[in-house]
């Protein structure tokens, strides 16, 4: 049984992860962390974790960016792993957080859904085969109206998984509009579209000569997301100092 902290837990994607953790009978939410207090969680809710005087194994953070600095200078302080789910960190917050995995256990992800971490790793073996092939590359992602960054975290990390795989020798072009020429073979395009409520829609293009070859990855709702927060919070359980990701949690559950 896996304690957890919750982190954000009066927001959305606190909300959903609750419900998951009610069903699940290997892991339990023993405390939330939130600065609005305005519901029964069936767990007693704390404004930081700081002031959560309440044991437990992990720490899950779906939270503003806004308090993240204060919950790794806790989670170091306490000792308490931290599965980092919140998105929007400057350079600075993931330096620190890098900084904090030399003393606890630390997992980040660009995306928790084990689906798409799972995706990473088929894209790189494509990858190999496709691009010295002369397969061009390109990604498109699909995300809500009310999504602020394009293109998404997810996409960056879908090219940075590619081009990792060929040696970094690959440009990205996220706008195509103020060009005239051809495309340049050593590129990968990323597109951005948004609108509606679509959840998370990520698309990768291996087009060649008389053929192609797509990856897609939909999320229909965050539980997706959520489910892979619960996971990498069992993974974390009881791990040392160190820097995780997904791909981890997807290697331990093989």
């Amino acid at each position: 049984m896996v304690r957890i902290i919750m982190h954000g837990c009066n927001g959305h994607m606190g909300q959903v992860i609750t419900g998951i953790v009610k069903e699940d009978k290997d892991a339990e939410i023993v405390a939330g962390i939130d600065l609005v207090d305005n519901r029964d969680n069936g767990y007693p809710v704390f404004k930081s974790l700081k002031d959560c005087d309440v044991e437990a194994d992990v720490v899950i953070d779906f939270a503003s960016a806004k308090a993240e600095d204060a919950l790794i200078d806790a989670c170091l302080e306490k000792k308490l792993p931290v599965v980092v789910c919140t998105t929007g960190l400057s350079e600075e917050q993931l330096a620190k957080i890098r900084e904090a995995s030399r003393e606890v256990a630390v997992l980040k992800s660009a995306n928790m859904s084990l689906g798409v971490n799972t995706l990473l790793k088929l894209l790189q073996d494509a990858a190999k085969v496709l691009a010295p092939a002369g397969f061009d590359m390109e990604i498109v992602e699909k995300h809500h109206k009310h999504k602020l960054d394009a293109p998404s975290g997810t996409a960056i990390a879908m090219a940075d998984s590619i081009n990792e795989a060929m040696g970094n020798e690959y440009t990205y072009t996220y706008d195509r509009s103020g060009r005239r020429q051809e495309r340049d073979p050593k590129e990968i395009g990323i597109s951005a579209v948004r609108g509606g409520n679509i959840v998370g829609e990520h698309e990768v293009i291996f087009a060649g000569l008389d053929e192609v070859i797509e990856f897609k990855h939909t999320a229909y709702s965050k539980a997706v997301f959520a489910k892979g927060a619960v996971s990498a919070a069992k993974f974390l359980k009881g791990k040392g100092p160190g820097y995780y990701d997904m791909s981890d949690v997807i290697e331990a559950n093989a």
